[in-house]
């Protein structure tokens, strides 16, 4: 089974679990493959905002239920977490919707928030909103890259194997870098 087969079979669930987390990556993949055709791009943005949505109100649900235990077990995240609650006072309205695109916030971001004073209706509304634009913006920003390289090259198709593991290799390695970044933070 070839990637391109393996995308077109697999892609919406890789997609769906992908951005229950992170799933920038994914996502720009998930637009490549829909402008490929492997995809839909209507289906790639859905699904990015409901699995974008539904992961952060996992994370709020967990740092409004489980906040205090979550430090407890893992107090190299305290920083962070004190970093987080002195801009939600001010901006949390802001920072539901642009989290998403700050590094470092997408799962800390929401447990803040869930630990703060934030309504739970206020975060989900303002968490739909930020769902609905980073899907769309990085979704289609995977597809507008698919466009660009086929103004490049003549026949995509024969490179469309090496651009989808290029992709994927890239988004591997930022994921590393961030977190070899991220633990080294924390161990000083």
């Amino acid at each position: 089974m070839s990637l391109s087969d393996f995308i077109a079979q697999y892609g919406y669930a890789a997609l769906f679990l992908g951005t229950l987390l992170e799933g920038e990556t994914l996502l720009i993949l998930a637009g490549f493959a829909a402008h490929q055709g492997y995809l839909q791009l209507h289906w790639v943005i859905a699904i990015a905002l409901f699995g974008g949505f539904l992961g952060d109100q996992i994370y709020f649900w967990l740092g409004r239920q489980r906040g205090p235990w979550v430090l407890s077990h893992f107090p190299q995240l305290v920083p962070a977490f004190g970093r987080a609650n002195a801009l939600i006072d001010r901006y949390h309205e802001v920072l539901i919707v642009g989290m998403r695109f700050l590094y470092g916030l997408r799962t800390v971001g929401p447990m803040a928030l869930g630990m703060s004073a934030v309504p739970a209706w206020r975060f989900v509304s303002f968490n739909l909103l930020g769902a609905a634009v980073w899907a769309a913006g990085i979704g289609g920003a995977g597809y507008l890259f698919g466009h660009a390289l086929e103004l490049l090259f003549d026949d995509l198709k024969k490179l469309e194997e090496i651009l989808l593991i290029a992709i994927l290799f890239g988004g591997a390695v930022v994921w590393g870098w961030r977190r070899w970044r991220f633990r080294r933070k924390f161990r000083q």
